[in-house]
This record gives C-alpha cells, sequence and structure tokens, in this order.
C-alpha cells in the first residue's frame, strides 16, 4: 500500500513506506554541535542536512522536536556541523546514542565562532542561527556560515537503507 484517500478526500500516506522510502535515498552522515550560555557541549547526530544559499552562504539541518538538545541550538550560540568521515561511524553512533557526556573522549575544540568543532571530519562549517521553522515533527535550522574548513583528503560516511555503507 502506498496511499490511500481519507475520509476528507486528502491523501494518506502510510508512515512505515515513506520511511523506508526516504531510506532508499544514500546521505552522508554530520555531527551538529553547540554549547550551552556556560560553554558546555552538545551535539547530535544528524543526516538530515543541505546547503541552501551561496549568495548569502546558508546551509540547514533538521531537528526532531523530541530531541534533548533542540533548545540548545534554539538558544542562538554559534552551532558547527561536522561533516563525518568513513572512520566516523563510532562518532555517529555516540551522538545519536542516549549517553550522558557526548564529547567524552572525543577530541573536539572551539572553532573560530566559539562552536564545538570535532577532529578527523571532511569539514565543517561554522554557523549562527538565521532562522528556526517547524515543520512537522521536526525544526529546521537555517544557519548562516561564518566560517568552513575543508579537509585535504577522505572518504565520506554514508547512510543508505538503515545501514552504514562505503563508497565504491
Amino acid at each position: 500500500m502506498s496511499s490511500q484517500n481519507g475520509a476528507d478526500g486528502a491523501t494518506v500516506v502510510d508512515t512505515g513506506l515513506f520511511r523506508r522510502v526516504c531510506g532508499r535515498f544514500a546521505t552522508g552522515v554530520t555531527v551538529i554541535t553547540t554549547t550551552t550560555p556556560d560553554g558546555e557541549p552538545h551535539g547530535l547526530t544528524a543526516n538530515s542536512f543541505s546547503s541552501v544559499s551561496l549568495d548569502p552562504p546558508l546551509i540547514l539541518v533538521c531537528i526532531d522536536n523530541r530531541n534533548s538538545t533542540l533548545g540548545q541550538f534554539l538558544a542562538g550560540s554559534p552551532f558547527a556541523v561536522n561533516i563525518l568521515a568513513d572512520t566516523g561511524e563510532g562518532l555517529s553512533r555516540r551522538f545519536a546514542a542516549a549517553v550522558d557526556d557526548r564529547f567524552d573522549g572525543v577530541p573536539w575544540s572551539h572553532g573560530t565562532t566559539g562552536a564545538p568543532v570535532l577532529a578527523n571530519t571532511l569539514g565543517h562549517f561554522e554557523c549562527v542561527l538565521e532562522k528556526a521553522v517547524e515543520a512537522g515533527d521536526h525544526v529546521v535550522l537555517i544557519g548562516a556560515v561564518k566560517d568552513l574548513r575543508l579537509a585535504d583528503e577522505g572518504e565520506p560516511l554514508v547512510f543508505f537503507d538503515s545501514a552504514y555503507r562505503a563508497l565504491l
């Protein structure tokens, strides 16, 4: 079953099928990081990331409304989008898990904006929150890019069909 018409004539989409079809879109994996006003780092794994605009340089990330760290991102501190390399599966799993201190033992430093920047990534964007837009069960954060870095080499961590994959 792909969809059906509801009582009001609107299309009802099977959410399980929707999730499986979305899973067929290969994505890179990022860890989004920020700090509290007192400097405590917070972060989460996200694959809902995209560039938005070149002029001005804008990106977007989507965070589930139920995510416990969402408030930290909405508080206005700069945030970073860290693009994970193929060696970053452990980081991805750690920042997706419900652990007390996701940064414990993870090498990172403060970027030029003060946002936590993870070591050994393919690159990162440091941003300030331009706009937050509620969209269904997520909040879309649009970030104005203030600084960025590109690694000299490396392959991306890829997520496809509910599993980590390697480029061939």
